[in-house]
């Protein structure tokens, strides 16, 4: 439909053909050589048959093959008839080995792809290395420099410095592409900085094993990744040795527990492909559980509540600041009533600090960037109309009817309507 109402149907067309041209006549090419070899296979057992065949009847009229009859040779041609078979089957597999290195060629060169980020992965598993358990928390970006591979020429981070103290919220802000989810994708290792580095308690964050940094730290992103399994599953996906009451805590934790007991299978419910049976804000707290249960050092929120309404985004915004309570956060959000509790925020800008501070001063700074952002609503704003507040006893009470209308329908029809 988007490639309809642009006009481009035509176009995307002519270039979906032009991408399939050469496997179109690599597909030509194999079917040629598969049926003409294919062919002399049959053409040869129909020659078996024919010459055993003529040869038997000449035997048997030939002194000294008296002994010869018509079921010696209806036995022994086409068991010589049979031998060919096996080169026959021999085509078949040829063909199926064809495409199977076809397709495992693609794996091959990816798999062979130079590593840009100069991550040695064996890091991952190495044990000889540095231990992040018992550690204090605080985060240090220390001068980093940062482009990504695929645009070399394109820096997103220049010479960024910024400090996240253990046990407090750290906020960044700033406008679209100035470099904020760049500095959590750095802190996770799924790229290195061009120059500069980042420490945790001091030490470079390269010396520290790569599974343990990362099983120390959660995530929930402003779309969370659920699976086509139940509300259990999904939740342990964040610690796979998880107990059910280890389970049942993270839950309580992200405000999840009391609507799970409310569904029909509790904790067994399957949620449908990318969580389809439940709404944003519970799939919210569901992905906030499994960045939870194994209890994480590290608290990375990426626009966790960017896509939620007014209702929801009560309700989740409430666990994630008791989440945040005693472990090192960093918070990326547009809504003021996001990180307007932050102990510090950065205000990011080019891929670099320009402001920093708390929400006072620099709200309070004029013509600051940050005060620029408030006054533009491009951060959000907190409407101080007690008439338009909603406490979260009216959040929970609006979420507790909601569930009740979906899983009322889910009993009368089998199926959730999620739109309801």
């Amino acid at each position: 439909m988007d490639t309809k109402s642009t006009s481009q149907l035509n176009a995307k067309l002519f270039e979906y053909e032009r991408e399939l041209y050469s496997t179109r006549w690599s597909n030509i090419r194999q079917g040629v050589v598969f049926g003409i070899f294919t062919g002399w296979i049959s053409l040869i057992t129909y020659l078996v048959y024919a010459i055993g065949f003529i040869v038997g009847s000449i035997l048997m009229s030939t002194e000294g093959h008296h002994s010869l009859n018509i079921g010696d040779i209806l036995v022994i041609v086409p068991i010589f008839a049979r031998c060919l078979d096996f080169f026959g089957l021999i085509g078949s597999l040829f063909q199926s080995f064809s495409e199977a290195r076809g397709a495992a060629a693609a794996v091959f060169r990816l798999i062979d792809e130079g590593n840009d980020t100069s991550i040695n992965e064996t890091d991952v598993w190495k044990e000889d290395i540095e231990s992040i358990y018992n550690i204090n928390g605080d985060i240090e970006f220390d001068n980093v420099d940062f482009n990504y591979p695929s645009r070399k020429d394109a820096p997103v981070l220049r010479n960024l410095s910024l400090i996240a103290r253990a046990g407090q919220t750290t906020a960044l802000v700033g406008s679209s592409g100035c470099g904020k989810s760049t500095c959590i994708s750095l802190f996770l290792r799924y790229y290195e900085p061009s120059s500069g580095q980042i420490m945790i308690d001091g030490r470079p964050i390269t010396d520290y094993n790569v599974k343990q940094l990362r099983q120390n730290i959660g995530v929930v992103s402003q779309e969370p990744i659920l699976f086509g399994m139940s509300i259990y599953e999904n939740i342990r996906f964040g610690k796979v040795n998880a107990t059910q009451a280890e389970i049942e805590q993270a839950a309580r934790e992200a405000n999840a527990h009391h609507f799970i007991m409310q569904l029909p299978n509790k904790y067994a419910t399957l949620v449908g492909e990318r969580g389809i049976q439940l709404s944003g804000g519970e799939k919210q707290r569901i992905a906030l559980a499994r960045a939870l249960v194994k209890q994480p050092t590290f608290l990375l929120l990426d626009e966790a509540t960017s896509a939620l309404d007014n209702v929801n985004e009560i309700i989740v915004q409430e666990a994630l600041d008791l989440a945040c309570k005693g472990r090192t956060t960093i918070v990326i959000a547009h809504r003021l009533t996001t990180i307007q509790n932050a102990h510090h925020i950065y205000v990011l800008d080019n891929g670099t600090v320009i402001e920093q501070g708390t929400h006072e001063t620099l709200i309070a700074k004029e013509g600051g960037k940050y005060q620029g952002m408030v006054k533009r609503s491009q951060i959000g704003r907190i409407d101080n109309d007690k008439d338009d507040m909603i406490s979260i006893e009216e959040a929970t009470e609006e979420d507790e009817k909601s569930i009740f209308e979906r899983y009322r329908t889910f009993r009368d029809n089998q199926t959730v309507d999620v739109n309801k």
